[in-house]
């Protein structure tokens, strides 16, 4: 499938796009407000409020900007390697949800909500140890071929 085609057809079809989707998808969240959709042999995840998606996006902006140096980014808007928006997304969600003493595959706009409640801004969270939790996290190891 054309993939401008795809884009445009799971904009439709699928609504504005779960900015954690990769986390979602890796089963490291779960969210109240993912809505799945099954698109071209895909899987797409949307956000069915605004607010919700508005909310997150804040905080993966912030974790993306304290967390430059600890993942050797540049301060661009390019678009991630998936490993590191991997480590981003799982690794910032378990530190989060670490600092909020919540579960670690929680409801993410949950997480947000809480985190808003607690500290009272998301500018006030305790930063170094997210970005401790998101230098940390790893990934599923490869399994070594067998021969």
């Amino acid at each position: 499938m054309d993939e401008a085609a795809y884009r445009a057809t799971r904009g439709t079809v699928a609504g504005p796009a779960c900015v954690f989707e990769k986390a979602l998808l890796a089963q490291c969240a779960g969210c109240g407000h993912a809505v799945r959709h099954a698109l071209a042999e895909r899987e797409a995840i949307g956000c069915r409020s605004t607010v919700a998606r508005a909310n997150c996006a804040t905080l993966l902006g912030m974790l993306r900007e304290r967390s430059v140096f600890a993942l050797r980014i540049g301060p661009t808007d390019a678009p991630l390697p998936h490993a590191t928006t991997m480590r981003l997304q799982c690794g910032g969600l378990a530190g989060l949800a670490r600092a909020l003493e919540a579960d670690a595959a929680a409801d993410v706009h949950g997480l947000v909500a809480a985190a808003q409640a607690r500290y009272g801004a998301l500018s006030d969270l305790p930063w170094p140890a997210l970005v401790a939790a998101v230098a940390g996290w790893r990934g599923r190891l490869r399994r070594r071929d067998s021969r």
